[in-house]
């Protein structure tokens, strides 16, 4: 992935790329969310029990609930990773020469905590969603959420998790790390000079494959810290959403308090649930992203 790229080539390339992952990956990031909350994880015995259960009382569309949320701007979103990576590359290099993994690593923590401001309201949107135990897709419309939502607590009710949200992401740094690493070490100097088009397919999968794992592990408690302090609403919220879920006082306000009442109520595990199914979805959704990327990006290049 060299940094001399056009940013409007990786914005639209990111953009495309952003788009296939996702269609693979919601399924498995439904069940993750329902692993990951406080009061539905419960309901179900194992990855594929929460799986066959989805369908069997949701239907197959249920493992697409919250999806219109980050499919609006999943294309922009994954388009502006990419477009902020290679701008915190270039910042930190005078010329164009090949980044170090070290720059590499620091680029894409900075665009991970960049992307964080955009990443936490669409998330608190789809968590919201996939929380809800109706069939289809559609109980509750965005529309109608992001309303009640500042309704009930302003432009920071849409913020909530902020600061988990920013945690996790500086996992983009190890995501980038694993990528560039795994395919230099994969591909001789001169392709890597050569530019997209010089990197075989195989290595793009690879590749794509161990940014997924590298970038979730580090990071992933804090993904479960973030989904629970995402899950939990008022009881307003909660009737107007037809939720189920009930969390008392709510033990959940803020990162510190989540990470508290989680390790004393379900010991250090608790920081690991939904990992299953967040590595099924990490090896295939990111060697087609990285492959998508890097395709198009080629096929855009001059």
């Amino acid at each position: 992935m060299p940094p001399d790229l056009d940013p409007t080539t990786d914005f639209i390339a990111g953009t495309i790329a952003g788009i296939a992952g996702l269609l693979i990956a919601h399924p498995f990031d439904t069940v993750k969310v329902r692993l990951q909350h406080p009061d539905l994880s419960s309901r179900y015995h194992s990855v594929t029990h929460a799986f066959a259960t989805i369908i069997k009382e949701e239907r197959f569309s249920g493992l697409f609930k919250g999806i219109a949320s980050p499919l609006a701007t999943c294309g922009f979103m994954n388009g502006l990773v990419f477009a902020a990576y290679k701008f915190f590359l270039k910042a930190q290099m005078p010329d164009d020469s090949i980044p170090s993994l070290t720059q590499v690593a620091i680029a894409g923590s900075c665009c991970g905590v960049v992307m964080s401001l955009f990443s936490a309201p669409i998330e608190l949107i789809k968590i919201r969603q996939q929380n809800m135990l109706e069939s289809g897709l559609g109980s509750v419309s965005v529309s109608k959420l992001i309303y009640t939502i500042h309704r009930e607590n302003g432009l920071k009710g849409l913020f909530r998790g902020l600061t988990a949200t920013a945690l996790r992401d500086i996992g983009y740094g190890a995501y980038f790390f694993g990528y560039e690493a795994t395919s230099r070490f994969l591909t001789t100097p001169p392709a890597i000079d050569g530019g997209q088009g010089s990197i075989p397919l195989w290595v793009l999968f690879a590749s794509g494959g161990v940014a997924g794992v590298l970038g979730w592990l580090p990071t992933f408690p804090m993904d479960v810290v973030k989904t629970r302090m995402q899950s939990t609403e008022t009881a307003e919220a909660r009737s107007i959403m037809r939720s189920e879920v009930t969390t008392g006082d709510n033990p959940y306000r803020t990162t510190i308090s989540t990470i508290q009442h989680s390790y004393r109520t379900g010991g250090a595990g608790v920081f690991f649930r939904g990992l299953s199914p967040t590595m099924l979805r990490a090896i295939p959704v990111n060697m087609a992203t990285f492959a998508v990327y890097e395709t198009v990006a080629g096929m855009l290049s001059p």
